[in-house]
């Protein structure tokens, strides 16, 4: 039986057998072929779990046997993967291409981020195919796993390579940490044709991730690499498992997203930048302060690029660690891409810690994961939303609401937001105040309100 829950909301994913495995990859690769259109050339990449050659297989025999001309690009990190968009192979260019990686979930998961002409294929779509897919599912898809073999890693090794010359021979010393993922298809051959100064933590991609869980927005996944950092290095990188996300630690901090979104637009002339809604208000005013256009929008990487294109902006970011260059690159996030940007900054005499040292003082939480169910989770934001509008006596003043995804309540000194995952039966809370008493009084309202329209299911 296949189940809808799998048909996410920016990808499709799932634990491999249980809920991807043959017959069921098999339909979604025959169904997705129809969907782009059949006849159609489709690139395929996967990263360093077990069962994604496996994987691959069975999407290929769906493919082919919707007439698509399926290219194997092998092992490879997810920007490389998108950046088969943008090249052909002897004469061939690609209408779509596929990523099977389980980015940063447990090793037994998988999936697939889908890109069609140069757009991420996502919400709407998957979710139409994967209703497509459940009324044929006892469709029999026949093995065929005919495909052309094709190099993606020396074009775009040789494209970074390129952009990036003048920064030859950068003299501090740069760590790295691959969490076993799929940076290292890639990275290193970079770094020694640039002859960067580096060393490395667990670069070896291991689909069982024997070191430390590969998520770099988890501070206790960092401990090894600011250990590295701290005897040996002046900047430290580290990576998820598809190489898409990225973690920037300087001796002083862990530099996230927005703060790194603020960091990277000092170079652009009053770039339009894009945040999703658990950004920093500091980013968004200090944006504005400098004459840019800051634009709030919805958490997800399918979401950004989409709005990218919508609104030709420069840049975009997410807090934990997903950064989109349109400026002198393709709109896509790329770990790899962003990891040499930052060098760039610091070889031109940016400063980090002491940018960040400039910005306004705020005290935010981390990301707060409220367990709840996936056909609840949407129910208590629509509550939540419905009590907001005659909030509790004792309830913080209230400047404006933004519903763009989830609620995110502006206070008159900091704000608090509540949305469901896309991805997972849990809600994600963050709070932020100029007061750190009130980043927690923000926080309890909010919860007792959570707690509220809970118990109105």
């Amino acid at each position: 039986m296949i189940t809808k829950s799998i048909f996410r909301e920016y990808d499709i994913r799932g634990i491999f057998e249980k809920e991807l495995n043959e017959t069921s990859v098999k339909l979604i690769g025959f169904y997705l072929g129809q969907k782009i259109g059949g006849k159609k050339v489709v690139s395929i990449g996967y990263d360093a779990r077990s069962h994604s050659p496996i994987l691959r297989d069975y999407l290929t025999s769906g493919l082919n046997a919707a007439g698509c001309k399926v290219l194997d690009m092998g092992m490879v990190a997810t920007p490389v993967n998108y950046y088969s968009n943008y090249i052909d192979f002897y004469g061939i260019t690609t209408d779509a291409s596929i990523m099977i990686t389980g980015s940063h979930n447990p090793s037994e998961y998988n999936g697939f981020k889908i890109t069609v002409d140069k757009l991420p294929f996502f919400s709407d779509d998957i979710y139409a195919l994967g209703d497509m897919i459940i009324e044929n599912q006892d469709k029999v898809i026949s093995d065929d796993t005919e495909s052309i073999k094709i190099d993606v890693k020396t074009p775009y090794i040789n494209y970074m390579v390129n952009q990036f010359k003048h920064l030859k021979n950068f003299p501090k010393k740069i760590v790295i940490d691959g969490g076993n993922g799929v940076v290292d298809t890639v990275i290193t051959d970079i770094f020694d044709a640039l002859n960067f100064n580096y060393e490395g933590l667990y670069l070896e991609p291991d689909g069982t991730f024997p070191n430390h869980h590969p998520d770099p927005s988890v501070e206790e996944n960092l401990v090894d690499i600011k250990e590295l950092l701290e005897k040996n290095g002046d900047i430290a990188f580290a990576y998820d498992g598809d190489a898409d996300r990225i973690a920037v630690l300087t001796h002083k901090y862990n530099i996230k997203g927005d703060q790194m979104a603020l960091l990277y637009a000092m170079k652009m002339d009053k770039p339009t930048v894009i945040g999703e809604v658990k950004c920093s208000q500091v980013m968004y005013n200090e944006l504005k302060r400098r004459g840019s256009k800051a634009i709030m929008y919805k958490t997800g990487h399918s979401n950004l690029k989409v709005k990218m294109k919508e609104t030709n902006a420069d840049l975009a970011c997410e807090v934990s660690g997903h950064i989109f260059f349109k400026h002198r690159y393709f709109g896509y996030d790329d770990a790899i891409y962003a990891t040499l940007r930052m060098i760039e900054l610091i070889s031109d005499g940016i400063d980090l810690d002491k940018e960040i040292d400039n910005l306004p003082q705020v005290f935010s939480t981390e990301e707060i994961k409220v367990k709840t169910t996936e056909e609840e989770k949407f129910l208590i934001i629509d509550k939540v939303k419905e009590l907001l509008k005659n909030p509790p006596e004792d309830f913080p003043k209230i400047i404006n609401i933004i519903d763009v995804d989830g609620v995110r309540i502006n206070f008159e000194k900091g704000w608090g937001l509540v949305r469901a995952s896309n991805t997972t039966p849990i809600l994600v809370t963050r709070f932020e105040s100029t007061d750190e008493i009130l980043s927690k009084e923000y926080e309890s309202h909010v919860n007792m309100l959570i707690n509220h329209a809970k118990s109105l299911l």
